[in-house]
């Protein structure tokens, strides 16, 4: 591993402060993918800046519109936590699906989201759920917030503070993921709140996106049988040894069919029945 200071500040303003005076300074979340990289030479930043004691960016907070989970609330945390199950049932169960147990007990939702694997799973939450990204400077719609593969809005030395997730009336997710690494082949999160239906891909594309034509049919009938007249085309979409740009839209339609039939099976309290 290259050589590299390290320092673990006691406040958010002295972390931005360290950030600010230091270009080739590097936040340090869970380390998933950081560490990892560091070990095989890919970036080689001259300073680590550790946020794990930043109280400012942990914990779970639930009213009746919106969730709210810290930066550096980890995956077994989101998936654990009783208030947010009852409030965002899809949320929690993709937080308990996300990589292996070592990876959910030290990685972090602001540290995958900055990180902006095309293959991982808080995209598809954060677009489908229209979440709102929170920074010391701004806030950021999820949509704006993915900017491209392992590319965000966020400028140097912003730091994300916290996602606001909308509570919907129900929603459904569904991967398929690698066996071996559990990253997202393909994925669907599907929502539906008062303003409609949202549908985003994840895995599929270099960039999270959301599905228009899925959309425009559950918004007419929200049953998974409503999308057998839809289709993914494979334009764009990514192609590698696990899995072909066909494969991969043939994936996106059968992950969305799913997550819709989830929805109906959870429903967060007050939601409608499916038959309503």
């Amino acid at each position: 591993m290259v050589d590299f200071d390290y320092i673990r500040p006691k406040s958010l303003a002295e972390a931005a402060a360290v950030l600010a005076r230091h270009a080739d300074a590097r936040p340090l979340a869970g380390g998933q993918t950081l560490i990892p990289t560091l070990k095989q030479r890919l970036v080689r930043p001259a300073l680590l800046v550790d946020l794990q004691a930043l109280p400012e960016m942990r914990g779970i907070e639930i009213n009746d519109t919106e969730v709210v989970v810290g930066a550096m609330t980890r995956h077994a945390e989101v998936a654990g936590h009783a208030g947010l199950a009852a409030a965002l049932p899809a949320l929690a169960v993709l937080a308990a699906g996300i990589a292996h147990p070592q990876v959910r007990h030290m990685g972090t939702l602001g540290g995958s989201i900055a990180n902006h694997d095309p293959a991982s799973d808080y995209p598809a939450a954060l677009v489908g759920l229209g979440a709102s990204v929170r920074t010391q400077h701004r806030r950021i719609p999820a949509e704006q917030f993915f900017t491209g593969l392992f590319a965000t809005a966020l400028e140097p030395g912003e730091l994300v503070l916290a996602v606001h997730f909308a509570r919907a009336r129900r929603a459904g997710y569904c991967k398929f993921a690698n066996p071996a690494s559990g990253y997202v082949t393909a994925g669907a999160f599907v929502a539906q709140g008062d303003a409609g239906v949202r549908v985003a891909i994840n895995g599929a594309a270099p960039c999270v996106f959301r599905q228009r034509e899925f959309e425009a049919a559950l918004d007419a009938r929200f049953e998974p049988d409503a999308l057998l007249g839809s289709s993914q085309s494979p334009v764009g979409l990514n192609a590698d040894l696990h899995a072909s740009a066909a494969y991969r839209a043939q994936l996106v339609q059968v992950a969305a069919r799913r997550a819709v039939a989830m929805a109906m099976r959870i429903a967060a309290p007050g939601a409608p029945r499916a038959d309503e």
